[in-house]
């Protein structure tokens, strides 16, 4: 006879189960090892009992033998049931009749299921870490520039192992940001962002025909204006943060006057002595196709390396 393993994903709401699973929890005997586990009261409105029991591998596997038995996973850990499945599968092995395990899968994540999992444990500790629970949006800043940072080391490294991690902290600090906010949560974020995506992709999500990058741009920049005029902002400056790098800010600020029709005389002659050098540096990169911040921060590692080198000559 067969022990039938129904599997649920904490990250679906309970009661969202496969027509698959649905047939295995009429099947037989169904035990759970978790008394809490959240799919019970839906199992019980739908009729199926439950019967909640230690978990015993061997008993398990012994059982089988003789009856279709389902076992509903869900021990509160996705490793506790791992390990618990593994002993239940040495025990199987170990008899002279083995019953047949068959594993159903009642649920399964969707991409992007395990932000839930960073959302919940943010709220955990925001209610129980004290120093979680003291942070502000102004405290955790340097956090914010730090993580941003790191991706990008990792990313001028070409360490893309490293990389998923740096995102990760990165990430963090976004919900730990929606968390901390009183007026607005992750999912508002995470509709704000949808949102303009959406909105600033016509030609995926709507009529507009776009053959190109270059007609993609310049539908992003015209629906931007619009936005911008909407807003009430009449620059083509109004939303570029000052507090970057001055290199990218010098950059992005003649890239937006420019992309408005600005007349490039108006970049000429900005600032006193190296000041004015360096505007001017960075302009002319802009002309030829080149990234000035990225550039520098290349000659720098550069430098650092020489730096190196030299110390342990």
């Amino acid at each position: 006879m067969p022990l039938v393993v129904v599997t649920t994903s904490p990250r679906v709401a309970p009661g969202l189960l496969s027509h698959q699973a649905w047939e295995a929890l009429r099947s037989g005997p169904v035990l759970t090892g978790n008394a809490a586990h959240p799919q019970l009261p839906y199992l019980a409105e739908a009729g199926v009992e439950v019967e909640v029991v230690e978990p015993d591998p061997r008993a398990l596997a012994a059982r089988a033998v003789a009856e279709t038995l389902v076992w509903l996973a869900g021990s509160g850990s996705e490793s506790g049931d791992e390990e618990f499945m593994r002993a239940v599968g040495h025990a199987a092995v170990a008899m002279a009749d083995p019953p047949l395990i068959e594993v159903v899968p009642g649920s399964y994540d969707l991409p992007g299921a395990r932000v839930l999992d960073l959302v919940a444990v943010m709220d955990r500790l925001r209610t129980e870490c004290p120093w979680d629970r003291g942070q502000t949006h102004e405290s955790l800043v340097p956090y914010l520039l730090e993580e941003a940072y790191e991706v990008l080391e990792t990313i001028e490294q070409g360490d893309h192992r490293a990389l998923r991690e740096e995102l990760g902290d990165l990430l963090l600090q976004v919900v730990f940001h929606a968390r901390v906010a009183e007026d607005f949560d992750i999912d508002d974020v995470a509709a704000g962002i949808v949102d303009k995506l959406v909105r600033r992709h016509p030609h995926v999500f709507g009529s507009v025909r776009a053959e190109s990058a270059d007609q993609v741009n310049d539908n992003w920049e015209a629906i931007k204006a619009a936005e911008r005029a909407a807003k009430g902002r009449e620059s083509a400056l109004d939303g570029v943060p000052m507090g970057q790098p001055a290199l990218s800010l010098a950059a992005q600020l003649i890239r937006r006057a420019e992309r408005s029709g600005a007349p490039e005389s108006l970049a000429a002659g900005i600032g006193q002595g190296v000041a004015r050098e360096l505007f001017d540096l960075v302009r002319r990169a802009g002309e030829a196709g080149i990234d000035a911040e990225a550039e520098l921060r290349a000659a720098a590692r550069a430098y650092r390396d020489r730096v190196h080198a030299w110390e342990r000559r």
